[in-house]
């Protein structure tokens, strides 16, 4: 199977316009397509969207969703095999309708049944931070540019969920993938926002990235160029900023965030892109390491890893199916996001973790 189909299966400055709270909260299980515009767009220039169901005012959960990354000619050209998804189309798998897990409606197991949710499309190849547009060169001399502008995208939703819901009790920042990996920012941009709501974390399928610092996937996309000051008061730069440190930059910030990270032993997109970007290994020994090192840092930070290689978990049946230690993922959300102390969850060694 190529990288490409395991992602496809595994994976500011806007107008709107506000509907009345009434108008969609009679039914529940609608989704509302919101085409912010203005500074928004898709990788190739497509009009950019997300997707808003509402249901209980007072309990929000937004999620980010993934979809691989591009940094090169090779990774970001859409004519030949890109390695992220370059439209918000529920084609691209950029549609909560097409999912399950935390978008299954039908299921009364679902934590998030009763939640109002907005579910953020990804199709920048940026993990949602970039602010550059990239112009990239194929083999046979052709151009193309790319527009990297995940930030104005993620901007756009952020100014949604803050105008549509004015003052929740609870707000769940998830993300899946590359949502994931933006997602301390977020969680934390949304808890300084919210300064009487609860912020409760969830990152699936994005802990198992130990490298070094991407210098130059940070400058391709422009991410720097994203960071609100406040974020980046240790003054960390492209090539001093781990991925794990987003977490440790967004808990300086926002301390009341409660994180937690999902991930599976050895999730096969994850040693993808290890490999593709040139540190490959095994998954589990170094999510090891990065969840010892983060825990140090953050005590209040929990975690769970399922055994097997399958990819992030809120999108897909595998949400209902994964249990490890006697502890069902479900029940592990379920109690996480009702404001619940859960306990660090890992499968039994490394062969009960295969």
């Amino acid at each position: 199977m190529s990288l490409l189909c395991r992602i496809t299966r595994t994976l500011l400055g806007g107008v709107f316009t506000l509907v009345p709270l009434a108008a969609i909260a009679e039914d529940s299980t609608s989704w509302e397509t919101i085409h912010p515009g203005g500074a928004t767009r898709c990788a190739t220039g497509t009009p950019f969207n997300f997707h808003v169901r509402e249901a209980d005012p007072k309990r929000v959960m937004i999620f980010f969703n993934g979809g691989g990354a591009c940094w090169d000619a090779g990774s970001c050209d859409v004519t030949a095999r890109p390695t992220y998804r370059p439209f918000a189309t529920a084609e691209a798998g950029n549609d909560p309708r097409n999912f399950d897990g935390a978008f299954a409606l039908d299921n009364a197991e679902n934590p998030f049944l009763e939640w109002s949710q907005i579910f953020v499309s990804y199709c920048t190849g940026d993990v949602h931070l970039g602010t550059q547009d990239r112009e990239y060169t194929r083999v046979d001399g052709s151009r193309f540019t790319v527009a990297h502008q995940g930030w104005a995208n993620s901007n756009a939703a952020l100014e949604y969920l803050f105008k549509r819901f004015p003052e929740p009790g609870q707000v769940v920042v998830s993300g899946g993938s590359a949502g994931a990996l933006s997602s301390p920012l977020f969680a934390a941009i949304i808890a300084r926002h919210y300064t009487q709501a609860r912020v409760i974390h969830f990152a699936g399928g994005a802990g198992g990235y130990r490298l070094p610092p991407p210098a130059a996937l940070w400058r391709q996309w422009g991410v720097f160029e994203a960071f609100p000051d406040w974020y980046n008061a240790p003054e960390e730069t492209p090539e001093t900023l781990t991925m794990p440190d987003l977490y440790r930059l967004a808990a300086a910030a926002a301390p009341t965030v409660r994180f937690h990270l999902f991930d599976h032993a050895y999730d096969a997109v994850q040693e993808d892109f290890l490999r593709m970007l040139g540190h490959p290994a095994e998954l589990l020994p170094g999510l090891d390491a990065n969840l010892a090192e983060l825990k140090a840092d953050l005590p209040a930070l929990r975690s769970y890893v399922s055994p097997g290689e399958f990819h992030t978990l809120l999108r897909y049946r595998e949400l209902y199916t994964r249990e490890a230690g006697g502890v069902r993922a479900v029940d592990w959300v379920r109690s996480l996001i009702n404001g619940g102390a859960v306990e660090d969850i890992h499968c039994a060694g490394p062969e009960g973790c295969r």
